[in-house]
């Protein structure tokens, strides 16, 4: 028996950020282990023209690309529904908006999560790296902060789970599994937060983030903060995921052909982890925290670099060797990446490589009736990436030390079951199963177009010379048409030419 399993049986179960992917993968995991457990309690955001229980629809036929070792893509709750067929009846959707005080639930919802919940999964974030600091301190650190009230008042709670980021401390180069403090108390900052306005927070932003990128690490590092703050009396643990698979930009618009040149540094780790071992890593965490009830609250870090590294340049060789073997259909262009280091290559290859032929397909698309759409794709295309330079372009040393302890503690069968060492990922199965669901799942594309993928691919890169030996052709001519210079070097190459061909000639003449 798994003794992790066995623990979430008959357990009441909150879960925050249960409507986004981790939170998805999560409910998942427990429903296919712990059947029996009692209830999976998500706070859902009201949306017009939706009910809960459509919401709840939504969420049990998600199809979402799972990525540890062998397992393949497919509908993510399809064997939940084979084990557990009253999954339905098991999850338990309450009204709320972490924007709002108490999170807006109603009296008779938030009695119910007082009194029965067990355990506390906090996955909600908001996780956009440019998004304004007033939205980032709500989500990241208040809405923390008033849930770690609500938990205060939970006569049967066990363990609070928060999920964090391993780049909370990207400040740092070499990061332990320790809370570092901010500069500024989170309580100051959410206080202001109240008053000020959106000018003057844009003006102190930069200032109050320092040596972080942007506003979702810096946020991120005061929710850990208010965590320890906040904690009083409870069992509390803190996960530190890196970049999990599946929030790892799509592998489609390199696949499509659309971005062709990245300024990364090849020998910086790509600290990429699996969704699934970051939901095994949080699940152990919380059946050790609530059963061993550790004397301090401690940090996991859930990260590849340092157990099982992998850089930017050969994950870059492996995704394009796998595009040419798993080709997506109806590319823009042949999938190339090219890694660039300075500004002004950066530059120039974004000019090139992507503005100009989604200037020129815009231009084809409105010359044939449709609307323009490949350039604002493009920008947008751009934009991301250069919101993701900060971390391509850096590597970390995560201490692991918990992680380490946590996984010496498990039995033989739940380090099978809730399997997060790293170290047992393979590079190359992992990216062939993420394009694969990405192909089948995200973009619906149907494995028999293949081989017509595959000659598409041929067309393209036909294509692609035959422009290039015009273009070549073209300037040349140009060039000899307006220099002397060109133009001796052009009869030196003929001259030398003619006489080496003579020459060849003359001596296989002599021999016969």
């Amino acid at each position: 028996m798994s003794m992790i399993a066995d623990f979430y049986g008959g357990k009441s179960i909150l879960i925050t950020g249960a409507t986004g992917f981790l939170g998805k993968v999560l409910m998942e995991k427990l429903f296919r282990t712990s059947p029996d457990l009692r209830v999976i309690y998500i706070l859902v955001r009201p949306k017009a023209g939706q009910t809960l229980q459509q919401r709840i629809f939504q969420i049990l036929n998600s199809k979402i690309n799972m990525q540890m070792k062998t397992q393949r893509p497919h509908e993510l709750f399809e064997k939940v529904k084979e084990v557990c067929p009253n999954v339905h009846e098991k999850i338990r959707a309450i009204s709320a908006d972490l924007n709002q005080n108490d999170f807006a639930i109603s009296k008779e919802d938030m009695q119910e999560l007082l009194s029965y919940t067990n355990i506390i999964f906090h996955c909600a974030a908001t996780v956009r790296f440019d998004d304004h600091l007033r939205h980032a301190v709500q989500l990241n650190v208040t809405a923390t902060q008033q849930l770690l009230l609500m938990a205060s008042q939970m006569p049967n709670l066990e363990a609070f789970i928060h999920i964090s980021t391993a780049f909370s401390n990207c400040n740092l180069k070499h990061i332990d599994e320790v809370i570092y403090p901010c500069p500024v108390e989170p309580k100051k900052i959410i206080d202001s937060m109240e008053w000020l306005d959106d000018a003057i927070i844009d003006e102190i932003t930069p200032k109050l983030i320092g040596d972080r990128p942007n506003t979702y690490t810096y946020t991120k590092a005061l929710g850990e903060m208010v965590v320890q703050q906040e904690s009083g009396k409870l069992n509390i643990a803190i996960i530190r995921p890196s970049i999990v698979g599946a929030t790892w930009q799509e592998p489609f618009p390199a696949g499509k052909g659309f971005l062709r040149s990245i300024r990364a540094t090849p020998m910086a780790v790509a600290d990429l982890i699996p969704a699934d071992i970051v939901v095994n890593l949080t699940l152990a965490v919380g059946w050790y925290t609530a059963v061993h009830r550790p004397k301090s609250t401690l940090i996991y870090h859930c990260t590849s670099g340092n157990l099982n590294p992998c850089n930017w340049g050969k994950m870059g060789i492996q995704v394009l060797a796998t595009f040419e073997k798993i080709p997506l259909e109806r590319a823009f262009r042949r999938p190339k990446a090219d890694f660039t280091t300075n500004n002004v290559t950066t530059q120039y290859w974004n000019a090139v490589s992507h503005r100009a032929p989604a200037i020129i397909y815009d231009f084809y698309l409105r010359l044939t009736g449709r609307k323009p759409r490949m350039t604002k794709l493009m920008n947008r295309l751009l934009r991301t990436l250069s919101m993701l330079e900060y971390f391509i372009n850096r590597s970390w040393e995560w201490s692991t030390y918990n992680t380490e302890m946590l996984m010496s503690k498990l039995s033989p069968e739940d380090q099978r079951v809730f399997n997060f060492d790293v170290r047992q990922l393979n590079w190359l199965e992992y990216i062939e199963n993420y394009v694969l669901g990405v192909k089948k799942y995200l973009l619906k594309e149907d494995m028999a177009g293949i081989p017509e993928a595959k000659q598409h691919l041929k067309r393209l890169r036909n294509i692609h010379y035959l422009f290039n030996t015009a273009l070549f052709l073209i300037a040349w001519r140009l060039l000899i048409a307006r220099s002397q210079v060109a133009r001796n070097v052009w009869f030196f190459i003929v001259s030398f030419c003619y006489k080496f061909l003579s020459y060849f000639r003359a001596s296989s003449t002599l021999k016969v």
